[in-house]
């Protein structure tokens, strides 16, 4: 695919034109001091982050409105009236709204236009792309769950959104070129016959897409360090013009990342901020978090550059204010800060919800179809830390999907992480919402080769969720993982038996490994040269979480998706019942002896 983000090159260049025949205007240090008592202006940009196909205040998964502890609220239809409150309180101030990133994925209403009506497919226009354009965005930043469905289906998302998408270090792998519009710099303005305000806008997407949808990029694109990006990218909008500089990254603030170093870093935030001059502020996503407002001091300058994440989902909307000056025949920003505001505190936009009505009832009513009938409760909320049936499930499905493909020439062992805690196939009707509910991501299918040893080392770096608790020590569930590692990069295999010693450092956890004859009964240690067909998600075996062992190539993949095998199963059996899948093969034990009974 020659230009995988769906804008023409003419448009490309057209805007590049645009941008370099604006006058020069020198980037100096930000927060540079103003002339005594001069006029001012100001700037509003909104921010939205990891909105994740959320449009409505609902959860597909309960088929009700969404709710949490914290009694937050979700989706565009509310952050589009937080919007238009404050155009309307700012009354045709110069107000700019930008997302970064992680729009199209995580929804059931998301996955239905991607993989049940795909927009690829009927042309129809895409929810989000409904939603945001009523909203009427500036631009969105690519994030990496937007190439989870393919370049074909994210070029035609872009094509219907009435602003840009952004993603400056995503690199087309041939010409060498931006994959995508790199960076706009918008005239704004402020209003009182003051000059136009020339605003650049830098989108930064996160370079891990190039392990977690690598069967979707390998070839195609490249995904540049963040750092360096924006430090060729920002200058160059400084020359063409740009009077402040914006960055809207799809990448946390802690510099840290989930895979290894071989790929530039994933939450590069603070650091761009940090050691790339010439930046005002940064709208980020990436992490989830919800963080109203923080300083990084650029090294080079002392700048102060202001820093915002607005949560998920739809929960915050970032609000930063600007106050400029003009000193010299330039702009100075000569105050700035930023707050988070609360999306439940309003009600939903009629607007976006008349908009996207049609194609939220579709998918309410497809999720709530029965797949089959369920002989008892089910429930993932111990799965983290006991053998669920729940859990055997998705491994049960796994194993037979490989199996029926590839044969028994070597024992199928398989993998699969406690997605959600809540997730529960209630006694009776099982409906595709409580699959769904139970594996919230679009993985797809794959199988690898691993040796015992292999397995071994696997199954000791999934053992480092757990905090180390000495023989004796109070055991809470609600405390028992190390907060450092998320609940999906806690790995649990079928197919050998083992227990993970809590007690001991990490590293050395897996202190019983066994293969069972299922003819005999007996169990022999797994040996470290033997061969094991492993059933993975396409997340795992490319890379995302760093687990040892198995980035390796396939000995399947039918680019199946597993959430889909899963209804498949329980559809053509009628029945779901635990004597059919359920194992118990691990458990957590201290000197031998279980955490749990």
């Amino acid at each position: 695919m020659n230009n995988p983000s769906g804008t023409s090159r003419r448009a490309v260049l057209a805007a590049a034109a645009a941008t370099a025949a604006a006058p020069f205007v020198a980037g100096g240090k930000a927060d540079a001091a103003p002339a005594a008592n001069p006029k001012t202006w100001d700037l509003t940009l909104l921010g939205t982050s990891d909105t994740h196909g959320n449009v409505y205040n609902w959860d597909y998964y309960k088929d009700a409105e969404y709710d949490d502890s914290a009694h937050n609220d979700i989706g565009l239809a509310k952050v589009a009236t937080l919007v238009n409150q404050i155009r309307a309180e700012r009354r045709g101030k110069a107000t700019l709204v930008l997302d970064a990133g992680d729009t199209i994925q995580g929804t059931p209403l998301a996955t239905y236009y991607a993989k049940q009506e795909p927009i690829t497919t009927t042309g129809e226009k895409h929810p989000m792309a409904r939603a945001m354009n009523v909203i009427d965005y500036d631009a969105v930043t690519l994030g990496n769950h937007e190439f989870n469905y393919g370049l074909p289906l994210l070029a035609l998302w872009i094509r219907q959104l009435g602003f840009p998408a952004l993603a400056a270090n995503a690199v087309n792998v041939k010409t060498g070129r931006p994959a995508f519009v790199p960076y706009i710099i918008k005239k704004v303005d402020l209003g009182h016959g003051a000059p136009n305000l020339r605003v650049g806008i830098l989108g930064l997407t996160n370079p891990g897409v190039a392990i977690w949808d690598r069967a979707n990029v390998e070839g195609t694109l490249r995904f540049d360090d963040c750092v360096a990006t924006a430090a060729k990218y920002v200058p160059e909008m400084r020359r063409r013009g740009a009077d402040i500089v914006l960055i809207s990254a799809h990448g946390g603030d802690s510099g840290k990342s989930s895979y290894g170093p071989e790929l530039p870093n994933e939450n590069p935030s603070a650091l761009i901020a940090e050691q790339v001059p010439g930046i005002d502020a940064i709208l980020f996503g990436h992490a989830h978090s919800d963080i109203p407002q923080r300083f990084v001091t650029n090294t080079a300058t002392g700048a102060q550059v202001l820093l915002s994440e607005p949560s998920r989902w739809g929960q915050r909307l970032t609000r930063m204010d600007f106050q400029l000056s003009r000193d010299r025949g330039r702009w100075v920003i000569t105050s700035k800060a930023s707050t988070s505001l609360n999306t439940n505190t309003v009600e939903a936009d009629p607007k976006v919800v008349a908009a996207v009505r049609a194609q939220h009832n579709k998918t309410v009513a497809y999720v709530n179809q029965v797949v089959a009938t369920s002989t008892e409760t089910l429930s993932a909320a111990e799965s983290r830390y006991k053998d669920t049936p729940i859990l055997d499930y998705i491994n049960k499905v796994q194993t037979d999907t490989v199996v029926a493909a590839l044969g028994t020439a070597l024992p199928v062992l398989s993998i699969a992480a406690p997605f959600s805690r809540t997730a529960v196939f209630p006694a009776g009707d099982v409906k595709i919402k409580d699959v769904a509910g139970l594996y919230i991501y679009d993985n797809t299918l794959e199988a690898v080769v691993l040796t015992g040893a292999e397995v071994r080392a696997y199954l000791e770096y999934s053992a480092k969720y757990f905090v180390t608790l000495p023989v004796g020590a109070p055991v809470d569930p609600a405390t028992i993982n190390d907060p450092s590692v998320p609940d999906y990069n806690y790995d649990v295999i079928s197919g050998v038996e083992y227990d993970i010693d809590i007690s001991k450092p990490v590293g050395q956890r897996i202190t019983r490994l066994v293969r069972r004859d299922d003819s005999t009964g007996t169990t022999t240690p797994v040996g470290d040269a033997e061969q094991f067909v492993v059933a993975v998600n396409n997340y795992r075996r490319s890379g995302g979480g760093n687990f040892p062992g198995i980035v390796k190539p396939q000995v399947y993949n039918a680019q199946q998706e597993i959430r889909q095998l899963l209804i498949d199963w329980a559809q053509a059996k009628g029945s779901i019942n635990p004597a059919d899948f359920f194992t118990p093969n691990w458990r957590l034990v201290r000197d031998n002896v279980p955490v749990f009974v």
